[in-house]
């Protein structure tokens, strides 16, 4: 009995773990594979922000393009810059032992990446980007302190003074009736060409699509799920009629 109840424990340890996790606020985001619109623009960004170091490559192209909806000539012709077949995995050409040298670490695959951070944390995570000046690429982020990734996406974000407000519902002081933590960022260290409601529209968009790309089958599975929950209940009527059929006669 009592190993059966420290084998219990130290399989619920992983949970137990998650659980107690990072105590860093998040934006909610609430994620929508149906949106096609949007993922396209999500795949758009990826591939000219992020696939120069991050590559993708439990997926592959030809099935990124259709499940989003883009022609595959149009695919081909404005979103593989590396020479790829449609059909290949989604691959980069940046060497891991170097990337390892210039960043302090391999930049992560991103295939799965809402599977194991949330869509949550990546849409806080690309909002969070601040200036420091102790940092060795001159920034840091309040949801990954401490970070070795550049904001790659800062020509169209900015970059934010301080420590911008993740997580965190707006208010107003009641003395001054000033609106606190209506926007992320309140000081800016270098001006973007968005708006802040543009960026987080775009935060959005790149999550979205890392969302996709990490439960690629999710608007299928749940379209299907309906019919299987519909078989179910109708298999019970039947099911039921010929149980009390069989035991009608047993007293």
């Amino acid at each position: 009995m009592r190993k059966l109840i420290v084998g219990l424990f130290i399989a619920f340890l992983p949970a137990l773990g998650m659980a107690a996790g990072s105590s860093v606020h998040l934006d909610p985001m609430e994620p929508d594979h149906t949106n096609q619109a949007s993922l396209q623009r999500g795949a758009a960004l990826f591939t000219n922000y992020c696939m120069g170091c991050h590559s993708a490559e439990y997926a592959r192209y030809k099935r990124v393009a259709d499940d989003i909806g883009i022609p595959v000539p149009l695919y081909e012709e404005n979103l593989i810059f590396t020479g790829a077949k449609i059909g290949e995995l989604m691959h980069i050409s940046m060497n891991k032992a170097q990337a390892a040298t210039w960043f302090g670490n391999t930049p992560p695959d991103l295939t799965l990446e809402s599977r194991l951070r949330g869509e949550s944390w990546i849409y806080s995570y690309l909002r969070g980007f601040y200036k420091d000046e102790t940092r060795p690429l001159g920034v840091n982020n309040v949801v990954f302190p401490n970070v070795g990734m550049p904001h790659v996406l800062v020509e169209l974000q900015g970059l934010c003074a301080t420590p911008p407000h993740i997580g965190q519902e707006a208010n107003i002081d009641p003395l001054s009736g000033d609106v606190r933590n209506g926007e992320a960022c309140t000081e800016w260290a270098l001006e973007g060409e968005l708006s802040s409601a543009e960026y987080d529209s775009l935060a959005y968009d790149l999550t979205n699509f890392l969302s996709y790309m990490g439960d690629p089958v999710k608007v299928e599975r749940e379209r299907l799920g309906i019919f299987v929950l519909i078989f179910i209940a109708i298999f019970f009527v039947f099911a039921y009629l010929l149980n009390r059929e069989y035991w009608k006669d047993v007293h």
